[in-house]
């Protein structure tokens, strides 16, 4: 399943994707379970699997690939992360991904372990996304996705300069974009047109962030750069700080409106970063369905 071939030949049909990383505990595993038996069930073309920084992860995204795509019989996105890793460890991780039947890869940067001490980067890893997509593309016959943000990445000097790289994401072999998460559709519409203009013909799918609690949504907005609007924050300071439902509630309410909202605006699909929970994602989908949208 080469995903911008999908993308490509969909129409005006939406692909839906979930993203999934590996379970770190049994209990972990079991739950991970069950969210795959309830998503699978949903209306989606494919999963995809993270990889750890540093490779850190690595065994374990192994193993969930190999669970969703030959135990499920699923199709399945695998993620690399270059960070730290040389061209010999690259290939390594590459040729198990071949083995394992995997077409798509999706190709990040990612960041330095955080809990590896000891953790020593390899003297010839490749520094940027951009560096690792040219180096899979000629050696390997892997359609290839990249990220873009649409509020500029973290790290950037500018969401302009931030551009120019996304479009050398292109030029280097990216078939395809996933915008990170925003809870302001105006920034993804606005990146859109700002890629268009910069020469950047490709696929461009929004990222869907449920909120799933107060906490998480600003640890990940620390991380990711992805802006909490003013209208959010006051209704998540609304709702009782024990209520944890409620905030389940409301963070599927607004990505329902927001995925509604794109859908009308033909974004060729919706990718959804699950964090391993299935409650939410299953009913914004089942929603969106029902109204016909997917």
């Amino acid at each position: 399943m080469r995903v911008a071939d999908l993308l490509k030949e969909s129409g005006d049909r939406p692909v839906i994707s979930f993203e999934f990383f590996r379970a770190k505990t049994e209990k972990g595993a079991q739950s991970l379970e069950n969210v795959l038996d309830l998503l699978s069930a949903t209306k989606h073309d494919y999963m995809s699997v993270t990889f750890g920084a540093g490779g850190s992860t690595r065994e374990g995204s192994y193993e969930l690939i190999d669970k969703l795509k030959n135990e499920r019989g699923l199709n399945v996105v695998a993620y690399i992360a270059g960070e730290g890793l040389g061209p010999d460890q690259l290939i390594e991780v590459l040729d198990k991904f071949k083995n394992f039947g995997i077409e798509t890869v999706f190709v990040i940067q990612g960041d330095e372990p955080q809990d590896d001490a000891a953790f020593t980067p390899h003297p010839d890893a490749l520094p940027h996304a951009s560096d690792l997509l040219k180096f899979i593309s000629r050696r390997y016959d892997f359609c290839l996705g990249a990220a873009g943000y649409p509020e500029g990445h973290i790290h950037a000097e500018s969401l302009e300069k931030d551009i120019e790289f996304a479009k050398l994401k292109q030029d280097n072999g990216a078939g395809y974009l996933v915008a990170q998460y925003f809870y302001n559709n105006q920034f993804y519409y606005d990146y859109v047109d700002k890629c268009r203009a910069a020469g950047i013909t490709i696929p461009i799918v929004p990222g869907i962030m449920p909120i799933y609690t107060v906490k998480l949504t600003e640890i990940l907005a620390s991380v990711c750069g992805s802006s909490i609007p003013d209208a959010v924050r006051k209704r998540l300071d609304s709702i009782p700080p024990d209520d944890k439902e409620g905030v389940v509630q409301y963070g599927i309410e607004l990505a329902t409106g927001q995925c509604r909202d794109l859908l009308k605006h033909g974004v060729p699909g919706l990718h959804f970063y699950t964090m391993n929970r299935g409650k939410s994602v299953n009913a914004i989908v089942t929603a969106l369905e029902k109204e016909g949208l997917l």
